[in-house]
């Protein structure tokens, strides 16, 4: 497999710079690394981007995920494997990647039930995650950016 060009963000040399810095500014919001590690995960599965999942594997385990836990993100309401909290930002991450797989993107349930888990900031944080990780998701799949070359 061959890319079809090297990144858009890196071709427009201004463009890489921000979006890297959003990706850090999640990291402040006071959310565990690895919920915002497992939330970029299943974004990646769910857009199909090779690149961003074979990263997002790596970067969960870095941030200390089990293997049980990286290997069944792709099935966390069938695991016994992840709280509450990790479970309504999933929800999240999921509603917020597949907008128009309903008639209200993201529902009240869905949001009420990861307030009742993060607060403003913390939500800032994961929903700026779900934002940024589509962004590059959609990125590296259109231009079929290769697993592991970065």
């Amino acid at each position: 497999m061959q890319p079809r060009m090297k990144n858009p963000a890196m071709i427009l040399s201004g463009a890489m710079q921000p979006i890297q810095e959003v990706f850090k500014q999640t990291k402040t919001a006071g959310v565990p690394e690895a919920t915002l590690e497992l939330v970029h995960l299943r974004v990646s599965q769910i857009n199909g981007c090779s690149a961003c999942v074979d990263a997002g594997v790596k970067s969960a385990r870095k941030a200390g995920e089990t293997d049980e836990r990286v290997g069944t993100v792709a099935a966390w309401r069938e695991t016994p494997y992840f709280t509450d909290a990790e479970r309504a930002a999933l929800a999240l991450a999921e509603a917020a990647t597949r907008l128009a797989d309903r008639p209200e993107a993201v529902s009240d349930e869905i949001w009420d039930a990861a307030a009742a888990h993060y607060d403003e900031r913390q939500l800032a944080g994961i929903v700026l995650m779900i934002g940024v990780t589509n962004l590059f998701n959609r990125l590296n799949a259109t231009t079929r950016q290769i697993a592991g070359a970065w």
